[in-house]
């Protein structure tokens, strides 16, 4: 959002926000969903979409339907030979499957079927907003479609997303139940972005009361359930964790958060910020061999990368 357009908004919400705070939630909650603009900001970001939209010209392209929207899949490696690992893949807030594509067509190379999701407002899918409860309907709406996943991967907010719909946080909403999960540069719980998007805006604090529980009705769930980190201690289910200590979207406490968790291994991907970091050959090879357990450390696939310092899976 520019600096004028920021502006704007602060003033719009200023003193309707006192008089009138459930239509300045209303409001709020709109603007708090919207998606952003598609096209790419900046030439790397353009090559690196226009490099994942070749990568996924080798997939199927399959429409699935969410209500009145519509979700676009992508498959690698979909001839229904047996024996496949299959894996989901999602992307986050802003992002869409080109952007990604190294990272699903990373693991497909070791023959795995692997589904890639732009998420309703992003990619070819239909829509301009996105909120949680849509993100996670998307996924359950991918299992559905395609079978059971052996393991789940996602980025940023589809990493939350994947795991809350493992947990079956929402309410009359089916859970996943991936053998494995992998979350990259995710959050582990949710009331930063509400308190940094009040902040931003400047709502009053009655109008961010009624934001939240705007947000809770539509979700049928608190922001308390949406700790990731209490979803992945309730199901038991291995977990990698990947994260840059540098990471400037997504702090770093989120990961620290799984410090002590048994089932999940926490691998600092240190450098690589938060957007390099999803298509790093380093991770895409570490995220590999967890997938596949084939006994290698994760450690092996970092030692060409000085810069990271991986955590010892906790006992």
């Amino acid at each position: 959002m520019s600096s004028f357009a920021l502006k704007v908004t602060r003033f719009a919400f200023a003193v309707p926000g006192w008089l009138f705070p459930d239509t300045a939630a209303k409001l709020a909650f709109r603007l708090f969903c919207l998606t952003p603009s598609r096209r790419p900001r900046g030439g790397k970001a353009l090559a690196m979409e226009n490099e994942g939209r070749e990568r996924l010209a080798a997939t199927q392209k399959i429409p699935l339907t969410l209500g009145k929207s519509t979700v676009m899949a992508y498959r690698f490696n979909g001839d229904g030979k047996p024996g496949r690992p299959r894996y989901l893949v999602v992307h986050g807030w802003g992002s869409n499957a080109a952007y990604i594509a190294a990272l699903p067509a990373g693991l497909a190379e070791n023959g795995a079927e692997v589904v890639v999701l732009d998420f309703p407002g992003h990619g070819l899918s239909s829509g301009r907003s996105l909120n949680m409860r849509q993100a996670v309907e998307a996924i359950v709406a991918a299992e559905k479609r395609f079978g059971h996943f052996d393991a789940a991967v996602g980025h940023s907010f589809g990493g939350a997303s994947m795991m809350l719909a493992a947990g079956g946080v929402m309410k009359d909403v089916a859970m996943i139940s991936p053998s494995k999960l992998v979350v990259i540069g995710a959050p582990s719980h949710i009331h930063w972005l509400f308190d940094d998007f009040s902040r931003m805006v400047g709502l009053p604090p009655r109008v961010k009361a009624q934001l939240i529980r705007r947000a809770e009705n539509v979700a049928g769930a608190s922001l308390d359930d949406f700790d990731t980190v209490a979803s992945a201690a309730r199901l038991g289910t291995p977990l990698l964790v990947v994260h840059a200590e540098e990471d400037k979207e997504v702090a770093a406490d989120h990961a620290r958060r799984f410090e002590g968790l048994a089932t999940a291994r926490l691998e600092w991907a240190n450098g690589l910020g938060h957007r390099r970091i999803v298509s790093d050959r380093g991770v895409i090879e570490t995220i590999a061999a967890f997938l596949t357990g084939d006994g290698r450390p994760l450690r092996e696939t970092w030692s060409n990368r000085g810069a990271i310092r991986p955590q010892p899976f906790k006992n």
